[in-house]
């Protein structure tokens, strides 16, 4: 892709000035040391304050970012332009800058990787691993499926704990009907805004904030997978193994919020509202601490495997995608992927 340089860079290089270098503060010596990687999003000071300013009662107590690295993306320009203003906040909440990755990994326990350009996330994700260090994946994990195969492959080589979610993963009633408190479940729809950024899969981009919730709740044997697709809005279609079904519904002509509609053997229920970041946040530090990985990898697979369905199901004007057959091709091309990066990485050392 083309390299985007804006003539915010200049900010951006005033603001590596201005951060302040050193070790951790004698209050903070017994706490986890969380980094940060990639300053591009909200989300990166928004964990941050979870973390930095948790009363000691609270279950994230015992962690603190105490490190970021700002360089997400060099060449995705909704990435590049964020990057300043992110990074200046970061450091009004006293978080050092570092000039790499290598060097952020020499001062944490363990990693919250934000970038929000799915596109460098295999390498970056690859880097941390080697290192050892437990990481929390923000999404979009990565710009393709094979590249997320890659990094479950490399997290189990490397015995690294890792995972991803949206947040919408929490969405209030979420887990109970996962577990099947009300019934077992028949179907769900779910819905959400769904703006896109051409680099990436239509759904990687934000509707997979509502796609997290149906698999999580419907599991991840998905059968097949088609699509629906309007300037204004799309209606994704998953079939389940079992012959339950399950829908996505996409709008971008207004924002309908998040929500969802859970059908049970007991009733019909309504899922309710987003519960923030602060629940996500619960289990990534239950991650860190334990390495007791909350999501595991086969439903996280499932989750970019229906949006990636989803975008060949657009190519193929609505037609049905065989969701294991797309699976096994991209495991294929996961290894390639993999060692592709790997080599990259030698070849910076």
């Amino acid at each position: 892709m083309k390299q985007y340089i804006p003539a915010t860079l200049t900010l951006f290089s005033v603001v590596l000035a201005a951060a302040v270098f050193g070790p951790v503060r004698a209050a903070e010596t017994d706490a986890v040391r969380v980094g940060v990687i990639g300053l591009d999003t909200s989300h990166a000071p928004a964990f941050t304050r979870l973390l930095n300013e948790a009363a000691d009662e609270d279950p994230l107590a015992g962690f603190r970012v105490v490190a970021a690295n700002v360089r997400g993306s060099y060449d995705l320009e909704v990435s590049v332009v964020r990057q300043p203003g992110i990074t200046q906040q970061m450091v009004d909440l006293g978080v050092p800058i570092t000039e790499s990755i290598g060097e952020l990994l020499e001062k944490v326990d363990a990693v919250l990787l934000t970038t929000n350009d799915g596109h460098p996330r295999l390498r970056q994700t690859l880097q941390v691993l080697r290192a050892g260090k437990p990481v929390f994946a923000d999404k979009p994990a990565s710009a393709s499926l094979a590249d997320l195969i890659a990094i479950y492959d490399a997290a189990e080589q490397h015995g690294v704990p890792l995972f991803t979610s949206s947040s919408l993963r929490y969405i209030e009633h979420a887990a109970e009907h996962a577990a099947g408190e009300h019934g077992r479940v028949l179907g769900v729809d779910t819905y959400g805004p769904a703006s896109m950024e051409p680099s990436h899969p239509d759904l990687y981009w934000y509707l997979i904030h509502a796609v997290e919730p149906l698999v999580a709740i419907m599991g991840p044997d998905i059968e097949t997978v088609s699509r629906t697709h309007t300037d204004g809005q799309d209606v994704v279609v998953a079939k389940w193994k079992d012959g339950r079904i399950g829908t996505v519904r996409g709008m971008r002509d207004r924002n309908p919020g998040f929500g969802g509609t859970v059908f049970t053997t007991e009733g019909t229920f309504q899922l309710g509202r987003s519960r923030g970041y602060r629940p996500l946040m619960v289990d990534i530090a239950h991650m860190f601490r334990t390495g007791e990985v909350p999501v595991p990898a086969e439903q996280s697979i499932a989750i970019y495997a229906l949006m990636d369905a989803a975008d060949a199901s657009k190519r193929r004007g609505g037609a049905p995608v065989n969701v294991p057959e797309l699976i096994a091709r991209a495991r294929q091309e996961a290894v390639e992927r993999l060692r592709e990066a790997a080599a990259a990485l030698d070849a910076r050392q």
